[in-house]
């Protein structure tokens, strides 16, 4: 009996570890299909969002270049800009977006593309509001001015991708 009693100890334990087991083996699971699930809602975020910002930039591009001449087109200017607007609100929603999903490191790189965008729209609006007004005598100074924003707008851009791609386990 002794061994008998022996065999059903070794047994019930044997079959505790492999249920201990097999729960663990779940668990990690679970986990890691959590954490991909929640890698790709950011990830579709974050790409969204860089996405909603290249479509609002090339739209600017063309506000810029419909300024260029001497005697701008108005109605051409203004159809563009219209469709900046467009464009710079679904940035916003896309934005809303990477601030549900991303880490805090993320959001302040996105507040950081918001505020450099922010500042080259309002000299784009400034260069808008002189051609309609027919003032031209600022033009160089607003062009390079603008030219300026771009490159600190290119450069909160890059560093967005850059947190992103980190929050999401691709460094550099």
């Amino acid at each position: 009996m002794d061994a008998a009693l022996t065999a059903l100890i070794g047994a019930a334990v044997g079959s505790l570890a492999t249920l201990g087991s097999a729960m663990l083996t779940g668990r990690n699971a679970a986990r890691a299909q959590f954490v991909q699930w929640r890698r790709q809602h950011r990830r579709d975020a974050y790409a969204g969002y860089l996405g909603a910002l290249h479509d609002r930039d090339l739209a600017r591009d063309a506000v810029l270049e419909a300024l260029r001449p001497q005697d701008p087109d108005l109605p051409e200017v203004d159809a563009k800009v219209e469709r900046f607007v467009t464009l710079a609100r679904s940035v916003h929603r896309a934005a809303e977006i990477v601030h549900l999903e991303g880490p805090a490191a993320v959001v302040a790189a996105a507040d950081d593309v918001a505020r450099a965008s922010e500042e080259l729209s309002a000299v784009v609006r400034h260069m808008v509001e002189r051609a309609r007004a027919g003032d031209t005598s600022g033009r160089a100074a607003d062009t390079a001015l603008a030219a300026e924003r771009e490159h600190d707008l290119y450069q909160a851009v890059k560093t967005f991708r850059t947190t992103a791609a980190g929050a999401l386990g691709h460094p550099g």
